[in-house]
């Protein structure tokens, strides 16, 4: 499926309902420790948090601060029995020595220590390890690293609003919220969003007139429009730069150097090969491979050499002063975190130290 087909089909499904929700009616919610109530405890929302702020600096991976030879982090460490001793007993918290010594008062015996910087841990942390380990203590993986689980489609009670299983689910969560979709939007609106979101421009009062007129004989004007602004000039441009202008902010594009003197530097045909790489619908693969090694491809073209002006997209010093080895330094750093931050949706800022 290309780039063409998957975008109609989001703006097919989502454009009608997307606006029909009050804001934050079907959003996600964030909960204090206190309002976990007798819901499932999740070892990465709920107890991971708590043992990586106050176990994990004497408890945790690194071994050169690892004290007693004990591991927190993970589920056989912390549950495997040395000289008869496991800090957490799955399913009996009562009998588990970590539960006895986060609740303890001797200074001998108490954790954290009372002589480190770490606060003791407060009643409602306390009970949530407790209800964690009756449950069986279960660990989890990051959630980055989660394979993805089909969701059940959700039974739903009004086959004919739902036009696809998306709807199912949307119609699901609202229900949930005790809200109703609303009234279908009226063409006017429809081609309004339409173009504000495949475009970024509003359309012109002559195409929202002919819109209108096409619409009210034909409801499959709506998706002739979409499939005309995703392929015609002047919205093909557009459109490229309405979808370019998310990923120039990720790979920190600038025409300026960023800090001193700010001065304006040519990395507009970076930017002009991006646009162009939407418009052309170049295939993401190529994409990603141009913009990180286009200059160590085989006979690469200009183009492909232009490509990999992403690795310096990075700020710059205009300080006459500036010591080479610190900026040269603090430029890997920016591509290290660039690169880890959008082609992997992993921080790794915390390697730099």
């Amino acid at each position: 499926m290309t780039r063409t087909h998957i975008l109609r089909a989001c703006a097919l499904i989502a454009l009608p309902v997307i606006f029909a929700v009050a804001p934050g009616a079907i959003g996600f919610e964030t909960r204090s420790e206190s309002s976990i109530g007798e819901s499932t405890i999740r070892y990465g929302r709920d107890i991971r948090p708590i043992l990586s702020d106050r176990c994990f600096l004497c408890h945790g991976p690194d071994r050169e601060t690892r004290r007693a030879g004990l591991r927190l982090d993970g589920f056989e460490d912390a549950t495997r029995m040395v000289d008869d001793f496991a800090a957490i007993i799955p399913g009996d918290s009562k009998a588990s020595p970590l539960m006895a010594r986060i609740t303890s008062t001797d200074p001998d015996e108490m954790m954290p220590p009372p002589d480190s910087d770490k606060h003791a841990l407060t009643p409602d942390q306390v009970e949530l390890i407790a209800r964690w380990i009756d449950s069986g203590a279960p660990y989890e993986s990051h959630w980055a690293f989660e394979s993805p689980v089909r969701a059940a489609l959700p039974e739903t009670i009004d086959d004919v609003w739902c036009e696809n299983q998306i709807d199912a689910f949307i119609l699901d969560r609202m229900h949930l919220k005790g809200v109703s979709p609303n009234p279908e939007a009226d063409p006017a609106t429809l081609c309004r969003r339409v173009f504000l979101d495949l475009t970024g421009l509003p359309p012109t009062p002559e195409e929202l007139r002919d819109f209108e007129a096409a619409y009210e004989t034909d409801r499959s004007a709506y998706e002739r429009l979409v499939d005309r602004l995703l392929n015609e000039e002047p919205y093909v441009t557009r459109h490229a730069e309405r979808m370019a202008t998310p990923w120039l902010d990720l790979a920190r594009y600038a025409d300026t150097s960023g800090i001193h003197m700010d001065a304006g530097r040519s990395i507009w045909l970076w930017r002009d090969w991006v646009l162009e790489a939407y418009r052309s619908n170049k295939p993401f693969d190529h994409f990603v491979r141009e913009q990180l090694a286009g200059d160590l491809i085989p006979e690469a073209s200009m183009d492909q050499l232009v490509a990999s002006g992403f690795n310096r997209n990075h700020v710059t010093t205009d300080e006459g002063g500036a010591i080479d080895e610190e900026y040269l330094f603090e430029y890997a750093v920016d591509r290290a975190n660039t690169t880890g931050s959008v082609f992997l949706g992993l921080s790794v800022g915390c390697a730099r130290c």
